[in-house]
């Protein structure tokens, strides 16, 4: 209803700015049948100045407002360690786009309102100012160097090698979601080929290799608290983008060029929700609980979970591309863990058929390159 009433002013607003138009324009015609051809007309030219004030003075009192009515929205709590870095960068960035924002726009309009014809007015010649170029070049340039090397020192940190002790996981994009896989007890991930791919073996495994034997896959994102987090990224057909809001992470997903990225969870999925119950948006009823029995409404903290998203438009289904996070500390970790079962042994006669098939393409593939190595024709040299 809200949101009607709204609609409804605006809708009002702009309806009443534009019966001033058109009254104004009218004026406007009658005023130009008794006046010079090359004739300005004043009172619209004042008109519209004063409009030059007024209109974006309203937008940036509206937008503020907007913006403080939200504010509980902004600034969601990080999960990351290096979240908090991250987070004070944004801020400082938009700090400095803001009041570069206001300064400027603020000058243009009030200029544009100061400097608007007047009779007897005449305009100087103003071509060029030397040191005012210099100031409005050098400083902007040192602003945006020190942004511009705190922002690469941050990305070198969350791009560089992970620790040994990392949690090895790899993430795997298609259309239109998101597969994980375990290294298993051995912690070393078996390979694969896109050759290999079908309905079932949807990662491409290749089961000649031992090291596929322990692997598993889930349909969730299983991290522990306090311990680094290795990602292997890939994609399957198209363009994806692995995003983790709530960690301040981001990494493409390449079709044939595999990516990574690390981090470290800092809370548990329990204690965010009770760090978001101290937010009023997320006392708000969860909307997905609202639509059964009225004992089944839950608010939104009860509800929040950690979220693998696509930041990258693949296509129809692109909305649908989100995998659920979950962090536990290390003894439900390790319990889940004990619960998960290899790819191998869930689907053992699918395997079977598959490490026959998998290698008589090999052999077929190496008798190719010997046929290929036979074919190449040696330079022979000729005795006179």
């Amino acid at each position: 209803m809200n949101n009607l009433i709204i609609a409804l002013i605006a809708i009002l607003v702009l309806a009443m700015f534009f019966i001033v138009f058109r009254i104004s324009n009218l004026a406007s015609i009658l005023r130009n049948k008794n006046r010079k051809k090359d004739e300005i007309d004043v009172a619209s030219n004042n008109f519209h100045a004063y409009l030059f004030l007024l209109l974006p003075l309203a937008g940036g009192i509206w937008a503020f407002w907007y913006a403080n009515k939200h504010i509980t929205l902004w600034g969601q709590p990080d999960g990351a360690v290096h979240g908090t870095e991250y987070d004070w960068l944004s801020k400082i960035a938009h700090i400095i786009i803001i009041m570069m924002f206001l300064i400027t726009n603020t000058l243009l309009f009030y200029f544009a309102f100061k400097y608007r014809h007047k009779k007897g007015n005449k305009a100087t010649f103003y071509p060029d100012n030397a040191k005012l170029e210099v100031v409005w070049t050098i400083l902007p340039a040192i602003v945006l160097t020190v942004l511009v090397f705190t922002g690469n020192r941050l990305w070198n940190k969350i791009t560089k090698e992970a620790p040994e002790n990392a949690i090895q996981i790899e993430v795997m994009g298609k259309q239109f979601n998101w597969i994980a896989r375990y290294p298993g007890a051995d912690n070393k991930f078996g390979a694969y080929n896109f050759r290999y791919t079908d309905d079932v073996n949807e990662l491409g495994l290749d089961f000649t290799d031992k090291n596929v034997n322990d692997d598993f896959q889930t349909t969730e994102l299983v991290l522990v608290k306090g311990k680094p987090i290795s990602l292997r990224i890939r994609a399957r057909d198209v363009l994806h983008s692995v995003s983790f809001p709530h960690f301040r992470q981001k990494m493409d997903a390449v079709p044939g060029q595999p990516t990574k990225m690390w981090f470290i969870p800092t809370k548990t999925t329990q204690e965010m929700r009770e760090e978001l119950r101290k937010n009023p948006e997320y006392l708000k009823p969860d909307p997905s609980t609202t639509k059964g029995d009225p004992k089944d409404i839950k608010a939104r903290w009860e509800t929040f979970d950690y979220e693998l998203v696509c930041q990258e438009i693949c296509g129809r289904g692109h909305f649908s591309m989100r995998m659920r996070v979950v962090v536990l500390d290390e003894k439900e970790y390790q319990a889940w863990l004990a619960k998960q079962e290899p790819f191998v042994k869930k689907n053992q006669e699918y395997v079977a058929e598959a490490i026959k098939r998998q290698t008589k393409m090999k052999q077929a593939e190496g008798k190719a390159e010997v046929q290929e190595e036979q074919s190449i024709i040696k330079p022979v040299s000729i005795k006179n």
